[in-house]
């Protein structure tokens, strides 16, 4: 019976008896071949346009490219290329594109698939073949994982990271920390429009120090329903992120208080607030009454009474008018005339102060001092306050603008005159 050749490498099986005399070198063409198949390296040229090139395995002794364990594929290529191995075989080759020129590189069966080199891929492959089928063995096929340690440092870089090739189903939960990012390493450039979102920011992470100048405008603040408007002494309401959640005009923080009017009497007219006003400070007092008429033998008359003094608190919305008037001073009484003793008039009352609209009041004037027939004339009674003042002052009149207990002046025989009233206006318009 003659010799048979194996299937794979094809080595000659030798039958018992045969080949006398030869053995020996037929078994060392045998082990040759073996040796080719375990360490070899083998060229092949595929130079040349679209084609198709059959890589066959002889039978020992003859040594064959496609037996090698590694074979290199070269040339220039302006073609698509296909390298075939007969079917059939079961084998283990890694090989290395090598060919210069941007066109696929096909490795497989002549009947089945096989291992494709896109045109810019000059890698190397480790392939075998089940009988029917090449397949590929690299890491997309191997178990296991590349831990750390396998890794260098910066061996990983953007360049070497195909389009989207790391997506959020390869990355394990906390797998990317501070730690393991360079400085910088994620910039604008390498983030998707809208990838990072409110969830993906952990609360206080972002400081200014890490904002660069400018780059928080409008478009990337949250609408708190706040109405943009011009707010005159507002009331702010600052959420616990520190953004104002409402706001609204009122009186709180209010520009400093400006004296506007001074008026004395006896006067009237009417009061126009300015534009910018919203609170006003008004200080009315009424005039004071006059001295009681002296009696015919010289004894004075009582004074007049304080003319009444009342501050208030005016609100002051929208376009704001007011009718004022303010008291003029009581005039003294006439002196007693005839014999001794005989009577002095009294002094009149000061003249009223008022102010009307929205918030009217009204101070009355101090009473007249009484008349002298003798001993000294009793002083008149002050002027009631207005109703509902926010502040009124005692009657002994102190204040310090002149009105509140102003004195007159006249001719010793007739009294002395009363003080006039006075209105005095301070609106919040100060800066």
């Amino acid at each position: 019976m003659a010799s048979t050749y194996s299937t794979d490498l094809k080595i000659e099986l030798m039958v018992t008896g045969e080949n006398a005399g030869t053995w020996g070198d037929k078994t060392n063409d045998n082990l040759n071949v073996i040796q080719q198949a375990i360490a070899g390296y083998g060229e092949q040229s595929i130079a040349g346009g679209a084609q198709t090139t059959a890589l066959t395995i002889a039978n020992s002794p003859t040594l064959s490219v496609a037996r090698n364990i590694v074979i290199k594929l070269t040339g220039t290529i302006t073609g698509n290329q296909i390298i075939t191995i007969p079917d059939g075989i079961e084998k283990t080759w890694i090989v290395s594109n090598g060919t210069t020129g941007s066109f696929t590189v096909e490795f497989k069966t002549v009947s089945g698939t096989g291992a494709t080199w896109t045109a810019t891929d000059k890698g190397i492959k480790i392939l075998y073949s089940d009988g029917t089928n090449i397949n590929t063995t690299d890491l997309s096929t191997l178990s296991g994982t590349v831990a750390s340690a396998q890794i260098a440092n910066l061996a990983v870089t953007s360049s070497k990271l195909a389009s989207f090739a790391v997506t959020e189903a390869r990355i394990n939960s906390l797998a990317v920390t501070s730690t393991r990012l360079a400085s910088f390493a994620v910039t604008t450039a390498k983030l998707a429009t809208n990838a990072v979102t409110a969830i993906k920011i952990t609360q206080s992470t972002i400081t200014q120090s890490k904002l660069a100048a400018n780059s928080v405008g409008s478009n990337q603040l949250i609408s708190t329903g706040v109405t943009a408007a011009t707010y005159t002494a507002a009331t702010i309401t600052v959420d616990a992120d520190g953004r104002i959640t409402s706001a609204s005009s009122g009186s709180g923080g209010a520009g400093g208080f400006l004296m506007t009017n001074y008026i004395t009497g006896p006067s009237s007219g009417t009061f126009t607030k300015n534009p910018a006003t919203n609170y006003a400070v008004v200080h009315a007092a009424s005039g004071q009454g006059g001295i009681g008429g002296e009696s015919s033998n010289g004894v004075p008359g009582g004074v007049g009474g304080f003319g009444g003094f009342s501050y208030f608190n005016v609100p002051m919305t929208g376009p704001y008018s007011n009718p004022y008037s303010v008291g003029g001073a009581g005039n003294p009484g006439n002196a007693g005339s005839g014999p001794i003793g005989g009577f002095g008039n009294p002094g009149n009352a000061g003249g009223v102060t008022n102010f009307s609209g929205p918030s009217a009041f009204t101070t009355n004037g101090g009473n007249g001092g009484i008349r002298s027939n003798g001993p000294p004339g009793n002083p008149g009674n002050a002027g009631a306050a207005a109703p509902g003042a926010s502040f009124t002052v005692p009657s002994n009149g102190a204040l310090a603008f002149v009105g509140a207990q102003g004195v007159g002046v006249g001719p010793f025989a007739n009294g002395f005159g009363g003080g006039a009233g006075v209105l005095v206006i301070y609106e919040n318009i100060g800066t």
